[in-house]
C-alpha cells in the first residue's frame, strides 16, 4: 500500500481505505476462485494494483467519461482505475464468469458504484466508450479487431479517444501498422524493477468523416 501513496500523494481518504481493502478482499477470494497467482497475491500492490495505475500516470478521466476494460480478469486494470477516478464510469468485461463473479464481489466489497461487470465477449457488448483499457490480452491487431465501432466520435478530453493497453517487451513488430501509437515506458513513472519492460500503449482511433 505504500507504493501506492509513494507514487498518488494527492489520494482522498476514502480512496486511501479502498486501496487498504483490495489485498484482503483479494486474497479471500483468491483462496475461493484462483483468479490471482500466489507469487502475484503476495506482490498485489506492485504487480497487479500499482500497474494498472501506470494508465493513470498517462491519462485523468475527466468526470462523466465511460471507460472500457476488456479481458479484465480479477478486475485489473479497471478496479484500480474506478477508485482513482470515482466519476467516471467502468465497464469491465471478460468471458470466464468466475472472474466476474470476482469482479462484482470485490466491487461490492468496496463500495464501487461506478463500476458495471458483464460476463460475456467485447465483440457482443454494446455502447461507446471514451477509453477502451486492457492488459496484454491479446495482440493489438486481434484487440483492434475486438473492439471495433466501441469507442465514441465525440472526444471530452485533451487527448482523442482510443486504447489504453498495458503491454511488455518488444512492440516493434506488433505496432509497425500503427504510425499513430505512441508507446509511454513505465519505467519514466515508477522506479521499481518490474516496470523495466512494461509500457502504456496509446492508439487514438481514426474516423473517416
Amino acid at each position: 500500500m505504500e507504493l501506492i501513496e509513494k507514487y498518488f500523494p494527492e489520494l482522498t481518504e476514502d480512496q486511501i481505505s479502498k486501496f487498504e481493502k483490495l489485498e484482503e478482499l483479494y486474497k479471500d477470494w483468491n483462496l475461493k476462485i484462483n483468479v490471482v497467482s500466489r507469487k502475484d497475491i503476495d506482490e498485489l500492490y506492485l504487480r497487479h494494483v500499482l500497474h494498472s495505475l501506470g494508465i493513470a500516470k498517462i491519462q485523468d478521466f475527466n468526470p462523466g467519461s465511460k471507460v472500457l476494460d476488456v479481458g479484465t480478469g480479477g478486475g485489473f486494470p479497471g478496479i484500480p482505475l474506478a477508485i482513482m477516478f470515482p466519476e467516471s464510469s467502468f465497464h469491465l468485461v471478460d468471458s470466464i464468469g468466475k472472474k466476474i463473479k470476482v469482479v462484482e464481489e470485490v466491487s461490492e466489497g468496496l463500495g464501487l458504484n461506478n463500476v458495471t461487470a458483464f460476463n460475456q465477449r467485447v465483440e457482443e457488448l454494446g455502447g461507446n466508450y471514451d477509453f477502451i483499457v486492457s492488459r496484454a490480452v491479446a495482440v493489438m491487431p486481434s484487440f483492434v479487431r475486438w473492439i471495433k465501432g466501441k469507442i465514441a466520435k465525440e472526444n471530452n478530453h485533451e487527448r482523442r479517444n482510443g486504447i489504453l493497453y498495458l503491454k511488455g517487451g518488444d512492440l516493434t513488430e506488433e505496432l509497425k501498422d500503427y504510425r499513430t501509437a505512441k508507446v509511454f515506458e513505465l519505467s519514466d513513472y515508477f522506479e521499481e524493477d518490474f516496470f523495466d519492460t512494461k509500457k502504456v500503449v496509446y492508439l487514438p482511433m481514426k474516423y473517416k468523416g
